[in-house]
């Protein structure tokens, strides 16, 4: 059983989603592992990592449209603003997606669905430097 692991810099433009599977999918195609499990790992607690739609661009509109009502940016709801109105809201939607996916390898490709894509969801309304750890096993 191998391992290998890589760590990519993902650059956001405010909140937004960066669709990252082809780099992820790079990282893979690196590791020479024909069979295993992909781990992707977000060092961050103001984005998330999530699998979702790839075809069709208003799903992931229509998720930043709902959590923008269900944690609003109000600037008077939370306590914690040390970085910024937009600071508490992107730490609670960090907490109601997550940080982390596991995706099946098989014959040296990641085992999404057709529609599937890996995404880096930028929570914060500025831009920033992402940094993702992506950990495969298997042989």
């Amino acid at each position: 059983m191998s391992h290998y692991q890589k760590r990519l810099t993902i650059q956001t433009n405010g909140k937004s989603f960066a669709k990252i599977t082809a780099k992820v999918q790079g990282v893979v195609e690196e590791s020479g592992i024909d069979t295993g499990l992909c781990t992707v790992f977000l060092r961050h607690t103001s984005a998330s990592l999530l699998i979702q739609e790839n075809a069709d661009p208003d799903v992931l509109k229509d998720l930043s449209n709902f959590f923008a009502k269900l944690v609003p940016e109000d600037g008077k709801s939370y306590i914690h603003d040390a970085e910024g109105s937009d600071d508490m809201p992107a730490h609670i939607r960090t907490v109601l997606t997550k940080t982390s996916e596991q995706i099946p390898i098989a014959n040296g490709k990641l085992l999404l669905g057709t529609w599937q894509g890996i995404y880096l969801w930028e929570h914060r309304r500025h831009n920033h430097h992402r940094e993702v750890v992506v950990h495969i096993i298997g042989d």
